[in-house]
This record gives C-alpha cells, sequence and structure tokens, in this order.
C-alpha cells in the first residue's frame, strides 16, 4: 500500500473514530447551547431596554402634565423661560408632541409627530374617552421607531387629547448590535471548543486503548496483562474491571488447559507405554495362545487404569470449571457418615484396620450428599491405603459455633512435612512411602479439595512420619431447627 493510501486511510479512519465522533458531539452540543444562550440573551436586553424607555416615558409624561396647566379654560405651557433647566426640559417635551381639543382640533404639532403622520380622528376619539394612557410604537418615513403615550387631559367639562414621543430607533438597535458581535465570537469559541473537545475526547477514550492494547497482547498469548483502575468509579472504571476479570478468568481457564493437557500427559504417557511394551514382547515372543491372552489381559487392565484416569481427571476439570452444580439440601452428615463408613468395613477388616465413628449427636449442614459421599470416601480410601494391620482410622463429627468439623484421623505412617503443601494438587502422590502396588492415580485430595471449597469450606492436615495424620474438613453449619428435606440418591461409582 503506497504512503498516500495508507494516510487516506488513517484520515478516514479517524473521521469515523469514536474520539471524532465525541469531538464532533461536543462541538454540536456547544454549538446549539451558544445559539441558544445568545437569543436568551437578545430577548433579555430587548425586554430590558424596553422596559427602561417606558420609565423614561412614565417621566417624560409626569414631566409633561407638571408644565401643561390649565389657564382660563385653555391648556398651556408653563414655565420660566430664564430658567434654562426648565426652557430645556420643555422644549424637549415639545419635540415631538401632539395637542389637540376633544373635537381634534389641532393645537399644537411637533415636527418630530408630524414625520409620524398624526392622529386620526376615529383613534383620538378612542382614546378621549379611555381614562389611562396608551403606549403605542409609530415608526417615522425613514423606518425609525417611537414610543408615543396618548392620553386625556381634563378641564371640567373639556378634555383635550395629548401625546408625547419617545425615539426609541437606537435602542432598539442595541440587542441586534450585540447579538452581531456575539454570534461573531462563536466560531472563535466553537474553534476553542473543538480542540479541548478532541483533547478531553482523547483522554476520556485512552483507557480504552489500554484495554484495546491489552486484548492485543492476550491474542498474542499474554494473559499476565491487567489494567490499573483510575479510580473514579465510572463507566470506564466499571468496564476495565470487568475487562480484568474476564482476563483473570481466561488465564485460569487457559492455566486449567494447560494442566489439563500436562496432567494427561504426564499420567497417560507410563500406561501407553506399558501396553505398547506388552503387545510387542507378546508380538515378538509369545508362541501359545495362553501367552497372547496373558498379554492382553494385562493389557486391557493398563487401558481400563486409563481410562478411570480420564474419567476422574475430566470430571474434576469440570468441577473446578463451575460445569458441576451442586444439589445441596439439609444433610445430617454424621447419619451420612455411619451410613458410609458401615460399607468400607469389610475392606478394613480384611486389613485388620478398626474404622470407627465418633459423633456428638446429629451436626446438619447444606450439602450435597452424592459429592459429600465422594470427600469421605476419598479420605477414608487415603486412610486404608496409609494405615498399617492393626491401625485404627476414626471418623470424628463435633459442631462449632457455625460450622461443622469433620476429621479423619489414622495412625498410619504419616506424611512428611515437605510433602504436605502439595498433597491437594493434582497427581501429586508421596512416592517414598507408597508402594506401586497401592499407587492410585492422584486426584483423590484434589476432589476433597474441591468439595471442600464448592461447600463454603475448607480443608486442613496434619501430619508426621510414623504418629499418623489427621484430615480436618470444616464445613459451614446449618440450625438443628427445621425439618430436613429428601437427600438425594447417591453414586460413588466417580469416587476416584
Amino acid at each position: 500500500m503506497s504512503s498516500e493510501k495508507r494516510q487516506a486511510s488513517y484520515w478516514l479512519r479517524s473521521i469515523r473514530g469514536l474520539r471524532m465522533r465525541l469531538a464532533a458531539t461536543y462541538v454540536i452540543l456547544f454549538a446549539l447551547a451558544l445559539l441558544g444562550l445568545g437569543f436568551v440573551f437578545h430577548r433579555s436586553v430587548t425586554g430590558i431596554l424596553n422596559q427602561q424607555n417606558e420609565r423614561i416615558l412614565d417621566e417624560e409624561w409626569r414631566a409633561m402634565k407638571a408644565y401643561l396647566r390649565f389657564q382660563r379654560g385653555e391648556l398651556m405651557w408653563t414655565y420660566d423661560p430664564e430658567d434654562a433647566d426648565e426652557a430645556y426640559a420643555v422644549d424637549r417635551l415639545r419635540r415631538v408632541i401632539l395637542l389637540t381639543d376633544e373635537n381634534g382640533n389641532v393645537l399644537e404639532l411637533s415636527n418630530g409627530y408630524s414625520a409620524l403622520g398624526g392622529e386620526s380622528m376615529p383613534q383620538i376619539r378612542t382614546v378621549l374617552r379611555t381614562h389611562e394612557p396608551v403606549s403605542v410604537i409609530r415608526h417615522d418615513a425613514r423606518g425609525d421607531a417611537y414610543l408615543v403615550r396618548m392620553g386625556v387631559m381634563r378641564d371640567q367639562d373639556r378634555g383635550f387629547f395629548v401625546a408625547i414621543g419617545l425615539p426609541i430607533a437606537e435602542t432598539q438597535r442595541i440587542p441586534d448590535r450585540l447579538l452581531s458581535g456575539y454570534l461573531l465570537s462563536v466560531p472563535v469559541m466553537l474553534l476553542v471548543i473543538v480542540v479541548a473537545g478532541w483533547y478531553m475526547a482523547g483522554r476520556a477514550l485512552r483507557p480504552l486503548h489500554q484495554v484495546a492494547e491489552t486484548a492485543r497482547a492476550v491474542a498474542g498469548g499474554n494473559l499476565s496483562l491487567r489494567i490499573p483502575t483510575r479510580g473514579s468509579g465510572d463507566e470506564l472504571d466499571v468496564l476495565i474491571s470487568a475487562f480484568n476479570r474476564m482476563l483473570e478468568r481466561l488465564e485460569l481457564n487457559f492455566q486449567q488447559i494447560r494442566q489439563f493437557s500436562v496432567d494427561a500427559s504426564h499420567e497417560l504417557r507410563t500406561p501407553i507405554t506399558i501396553i505398547r511394551g506388552q503387545l510387542e514382547v507378546a508380538l515378538y515372543t509369545a508362541e501359545t495362545t495362553e501367552q497372547f491372552r496373558e498379554a492382553i489381559m494385562t493389557a486391557l487392565l493398563d487401558v481400563e487404569r486409563m481410562g478411570q484416569i480420564v474419567k476422574s481427571l475430566l470430571l474434576l476439570e469440570q468441577a473446578e470449571s463451575g460445569q458441576v452444580v451442586l444439589r445441596k439440601s439439609p444433610l445430617d452428615i454424621t447419619a451420612a457418615s455411619e451410613e458410609l463408613v458401615s460399607q468400607f468395613l469389610v475392606a478394613y477388616d480384611e486389613k485388620d484396620i478398626a474404622l470407627t465413628v465418633v459423633a456428638d449427636g446429629p451436626c446438619w449442614v447444606e450439602a450435597d450428599r452424592v459429592q459429600f459421599d465422594r470427600l469421605l470416601s476419598n479420605l477414608l480410601s487415603n486412610a486404608l491405603k496409609y494405615t498399617h494391620a492393626g491401625g485404627h482410622v476414626e471418623v470424628i463429627l463435633r459442631r462449632e459455633e457455625d460450622a461443622v468439623h469433620l476429621t479423619v484421623s489414622d495412625d498410619g505412617q504419616g506424611i512428611p512435612a515437605a510433602n504436605l503443601p502439595h498433597i491437594f494438587e493434582r497427581f501429586y502422590r508421596v512416592r517414598e512411602t507408597t508402594p506401586d502396588a497401592d499407587r492410585g492415580i492422584g486426584l483423590g485430595l484434589a476432589f476433597v479439595a474441591w468439595i471442600a471449597r464448592a461447600h463454603g469450606g475448607r480443608v486442613e492436615v496434619t501430619s508426621e512420619p510414623g504418629h499418623g495424620s489427621q484430615f480436618l474438613v470444616i464445613l459451614p453449619g446449618r440450625p438443628q431447627s427445621g425439618i430436613p428435606g429428601p437427600e438425594p440418591e447417591h453414586d460413588t461409582s466417580l469416587i476416584p
């Protein structure tokens, strides 16, 4: 692509971009606001000036009535010609004035009022019939406006029509001049607003650019990036927080997928190698049907173990990713533990290990019966595996304020301190203390930890080599009152 095309494409993207639209929105809104403000200002100034003209005309009207007085039945100007102020005031009043009698005969008509065209007889008679002065707008031949006040002055039975005018043309031009100057300054203000709007839009969109850059980095495989919030609590902070939470979930999911791949390849590599070796040996060395059958049976056992590994691994992945929905109901784990322990008695008797339950009464929790059975079964299976003949395994249940404690204690071989932080990890096994024949797939305690967390609890372990281990499961308790609901049928067929 040529530089001209790239530049044209850049400007096209800029014009269509959100920053340009925000800046344009700022300008349009401010332009409308400025124009509206200008016209409101124009109307306000016009109203103020009109009121001022009315006040001036009121003062002129009162002054005229002070100088026009009745003498011998005639209306005459009474003032001291030697007094410059009075002479000026009367001269000013007589510049735009009309005096007539009640028959419309003109007594005094100034040149200024004559330019307004005078008054018709019907208009004079209408004013003479009223008691209050009337104000009207008149225009001269040049179009200049005058505010005219018309009224009546009476002497006994006689009435005289009086009208004086106030030139308001210059006053009326003031709002228009102000509006013109204001409108001429609007483009300058809009230019300033364009620059400010462009800058403000850029600052407002900066977090969105950070989100976009982070998204590009995430697309490149870096899920550890996070965008710092601004602390303003606005919509952008909400967006950034939601984006960061999404990244956390994605990172966790990718870690789980990666861990699943590593775990599956690690655990399946050995059985596949063994199966292949057994079948190759049978292919090249077996001479009888029994030898082939024996090799196939051994391979089938390893295939079954592989299937159990995959099945357990998939179930744990579904559980940790939230795909397994708990069906909680009120559960007395004392009764549930006693029932499950009775199913393990035969296996414990065969190994000459004592298995007992110690409880101080019913212990109610909100739990999924299937998952609780899986948790306790895994702990009992572990205890059976690591306890020597003649040993003792004890299941202890007790209530502690708002929690229930379930402890599975054995006096077996114990766990070295270096291994304790890792025993709840998937596929982790204490190899130096586990005979190969008794080795599990290393997912039992990972299930125990997940089930405890899913019920709002936790699991703890204390152990000492040669003195046994104690696994403590702490679950949120439930009030003893109330009738427990029906318990779902439980199935331990997926217990690893």
